[in-house]
């Protein structure tokens, strides 16, 4: 327990409306430090990680067709994030400016005229008395970042990273949001032309995302002859978690205050339940690709759904069997292959010694939950969990995406088996929510409460540590029944700083897709 609070600091967390008991629990997962897994082995292809050629793709795709006419699918956009961290290298460039009082350029080139937000900087330099074109002929770089990431300019410091423009067209820019409004468009609709899509954002981003909405919904529903239905939801108050300094204690900021912070991205796993989806593809913010590459994208994107489609199907043919007791042996034998060779779950010990009743009820326990159909590419360096077996407490192992962050870097093996690793997990899931029913599964039951995180984070200059709740598509997702598909590498294209919008895969070639 913290030993002391003050009468302020229970108002304050009060007003984070997080209670006590929780606060303390948070406290102790801190002294206790973070479980380690233990990683088996990595899955690779043929142990782990299906392929699938074209000639499967075409039926898998059939599949996906007929769940989209009937308006199966949403696409959720986990998009809470500030786009401060794109900066980074930016803003330590604008530290270095200040403390040499300009008397000393920093050795940097930075082709601003590259960006899609260049042209958006003529105002602003205006404004404030200056010429764009002057700026950077003279390579004034510290002037031209302040303009795009000052409130006085784009104020791209402050903004969220969905209101920041990734692309260029002919006919203008987008940005991360308007890029994932034509995706949807792209394998979201429906027979009557209807797109779900849900965003979910932070609180103090709310008012301007909803006007961007509000302002450029029409102009893509014109252009790609869709009705977007579009969701928004705020990560809860009550998710986020007390930070802690150095030694495991409350951290304070410089006025005496508890400092607190959102708990990651496991703390939306509540959004993603109450969307009431029925298949639902998942995809970070920041990862969209221009028009020109978009194709590959769409055509994957409909291939793991089709996947999930099919495999949904069998099973949950399974489990009506096995819910009305009509189950024969062969159904048996059917739904033991489908957890041990699909799902690679190890039977209990005593599996052949159980009844027929006793099997019955451990195979229905075990196909009855949510399903994950995870798109994996080749090990390119990218920064990423990655698709493993992961050994459990009571015997056996379960696929899992684990982080670096999850392993004990200390044991030589465990970091043999993460170099091991041939592939990673781009945040590209398509996954089925509700049960043979139709019911919606409770999501918070296939949590794997001990994967929670601590890191090492930094506000104003302050180190901290930071815990994270079990993440949406790791932890959040630890007792999920998962199947990981080879993608190719071409489907991720990240920004996770600014450069990476220099990147050939999101330059635009003015060849792009025409509305559909």
């Amino acid at each position: 327990m913290i030993e002391f609070l003050s009468p302020k600091d229970l108002e304050q967390i009060a007003s984070e409306d997080i209670s006590l008991s929780e606060i303390n629990s948070q406290m102790e997962m801190f002294r206790r430090g973070m479980n380690k897994v233990r990683l088996n082995r990595p899955c690779r292809i043929g142990d782990g990680i299906e392929t699938i050629d074209a000639r499967e793709a075409e039926g898998l795709i059939i599949h996906y067709e007929q769940a989209a006419l009937q308006g199966r699918f949403l696409k959720f956009v986990p998009a809470s994030g500030a786009a401060s961290r794109m900066f980074d290298r930016w803003q330590r460039i604008l530290s270095h400016d200040r403390r040499e009082g300009n008397s000393k350029q920093p050795d940097i080139a930075i082709p601003f005229e590259r960006f899609p937000f260049y042209r958006d900087l003529a105002e602003p330099a205006f404004d404030s008395g200056l010429d764009l074109d002057t700026l950077l002929s003279h390579r004034r770089f510290p002037e031209l970042i302040k303009l795009v990431i000052s409130p006085n300019g784009l104020d791209y410091g402050r903004k969220p990273k969905a209101l920041i423009k990734f692309h260029s067209y002919p006919e203008g820019d987008r940005t991360a949001l308007e890029e994932h409004l034509v995706e949807a468009a792209l394998y979201v609709k429906d027979r009557d032309s209807n797109c779900r899509i849900h965003f979910t954002i932070g609180e103090e981003h709310r008012g301007e995302i909803e006007a961007f909405i509000n302002e450029i919904k029409g102009i893509y529903e014109q252009k790609w002859q869709v009705r977007f239905q579009i969701g928004i939801s705020l990560q809860a108050r009550s998710t986020g978690t007390i930070a802690a300094d150095g030694k495991g204690g409350p951290l304070r900021d410089e006025n005496g205050r508890l400092v607190f912070r959102p708990g990651g991205h496991g703390a939306i796993l509540g959004n993603l339940e109450r969307t009431g989806g029925d298949l639902v593809f998942i995809k970070n913010i920041d990862n969209v690709a221009p028009d020109r590459m978009k194709g590959e994208t769409v055509f994957w994107k409909k291939v793991l759904a089709g996947y999930l489609v099919r495999l949904q199907k069998e099973i949950f043919g399974l489990l009506e069997l096995l819910s009305l007791r009509e189950a024969g042996a062969a159904d048996l034998e059917a739904a033991a292959w489908v957890c041990q060779r699909v799902f690679h779950h190890e039977a209990p010990g005593n599996f052949d010694s159980l009844s027929e009743e006793g099997k019955l009820v451990d195979l229905y326990r075990r196909l009855n939950r949510p399903l994950r159909v995870c798109g994996v590419v080749k090990n390119a360096g990218e920064p990423g969990g990655g698709p493993f077996f992961v050994d459990l407490e009571g015997g056996g192992s379960s696929k899992q995406i684990i982080e670096e962050f999850q392993i004990d870097k200390g044991d030589k093996n465990q970091m043999k088996s993460w170099r091991e690793a041939t592939h990673f997990n781009p945040v590209d899931l398509v996954c089925g929510l509700r049960n043979w029913r139709g019911e919606a599964f409770d999501l918070s039951r296939f949590v794997d409460e001990r994967s929670y995180g601590i890191s090492e984070k930094s506000k104003d200059g302050i180190s901290l540590l930071a815990l994270e709740r079990p993440g949406l598509w790791n932890g959040g997702m630890g007792f999920w029944n998962t199947v990981f598909v080879e993608v190719p590498l071409g489907t991720f294209n990240p920004v996770k700083t600014v450069e990476d919008l220099l990147r050939e895969e999101h330059r635009q070639d003015h060849a792009g897709l025409q509305g559909q």
